[in-house]
């Protein structure tokens, strides 16, 4: 049970003084993490924090009373706020629209966290860019009866399908069972194109490593092998951001690291409390990944191969409406024979 007996504190964070009520209520009961803690790890991260969430829109997945309550994600930030507090214009799939959370420094995630944010999730866009993503997202999730070393292997063979590509892959443990694999790209392309993109980079993994990994959306099909879930690339679909915190017992945070690094990372290695020492001593592995925007060329290459085979489109989520050349959005084992 988490008890509130501190008035609040201001948090200094990108040169503004944030204000942080209920500092001492308690989001991570295990490891006794509080608010004020939370939000001083945003502080202290201050630019390495902020790099994956830069004029982008910001989903909240918010935590009022710590971990053990009730979580919701909220799209639109609320009309009382500090007026420096940034927001961007976003249109989900079905026309709805909202203004979301745009951070331009890092006191704007303190921010969030005040608001008992736990998780941000941002967009693969920037603001002057709504319609454009600038990342296409390779999500790879472990199926039950897999393990985290499946999960390596996975990224290893995401890591070199890349490189024959042309495309450089930033890879951060999701922070629970995962890895996800950012990939810069130019603004060029619209979100349709680079879901198309991302179908054909899970078919190609699948194609390379077919007891490994698989792009069966429906999960009666996937086996124990990692999906790599290209729905993820949908508008409006977003992964937990770098150095996010997780509702996890732990407070475990996805954990940017280097490719060299791959076979020696645990996904419960880095947490709220010790993130910010070990990027002291090792420093920021994802420091140059808004240095180089690439082409989706190669990707769409493979897509038309498929397309030309015959291959139908990858199922959309349920709340996208039915979509030109997409199979049929009914799991196998329901169909009519």
């Amino acid at each position: 049970m988490s008890f509130v007996t501190t008035a609040a504190i201001e948090v200094k964070a990108g040169g503004r003084a944030v204000r942080v009520s209920s500092p001492d209520r308690v989001l991570w009961p295990q490891v006794g993490l509080t608010k004020a803690d939370l939000a001083h790890y945003w502080a202290q991260l201050d630019e390495v924090g902020l790099r994956g969430y830069r004029s982008r829109p910001v989903h909240l997945h918010r935590f009022p009373k710590g971990i053990g309550g009730e979580g919701f994600f909220q799209k639109r930030i609320p009309d009382r706020r500090p007026d420096w507090v940034r927001r961007t214009h976003i249109v989900g799939p079905n026309g709805t629209a909202s203004d979301a959370l745009c951070p331009t420094d890092v006191a704007h995630l303190v921010w969030g966290v005040q608001m008992g944010t736990i998780e941000f999730h941002p967009w693969p866009t920037r603001s002057w860019e709504p319609d454009r993503p600038d990342e296409l997202r390779v999500d790879l999730d472990p199926s039950p009866g897999t393990v985290f070393a499946d999960v390596r292997r996975a990224a290893a063979a995401t890591h070199e399908l890349l490189t024959d590509v042309g495309l450089a892959g930033w890879p951060k443990t999701s922070g629970k069972r995962g890895i996800h694999v950012l990939v810069r790209i130019a603004p060029r392309w619209d979100f349709v194109e680079v879901r198309r993109a991302a179908v054909a980079l899970a078919r190609e993994l699948e194609r390379r490593v077919p007891t490994l990994v698989t792009a069966a959306w429906w999960k009666e099909e996937r086996g124990e092998r990692i999906f790599v879930d290209f729905n993820q690339n949908c508008r409006d679909r977003t992964v937990c951001g770098a150095w996010s915190p997780r509702p996890t017992p732990t407070a475990t945070v996805s954990a940017p690291f280097c490719w060299d690094d791959l076979e020696h990372i645990e996904p419960g290695d880095l947490t709220v409390s010790n993130a910010v020492a070990h990027i002291h001593e090792h420093g920021d592995p994802h420091k140059m990944i808004d240095d180089t925007a690439g082409s989706l060329e190669g990707l769409l290459e493979l897509a038309k191969r498929n397309e030309a085979a015959g291959i139908p489109d990858a199922p959309w989520p349920p709340t996208f409406p039915k979509m030109p050349g997409e199979a049929r959005r009914v799991a196998p084992s329901r169909r009519a024979n």
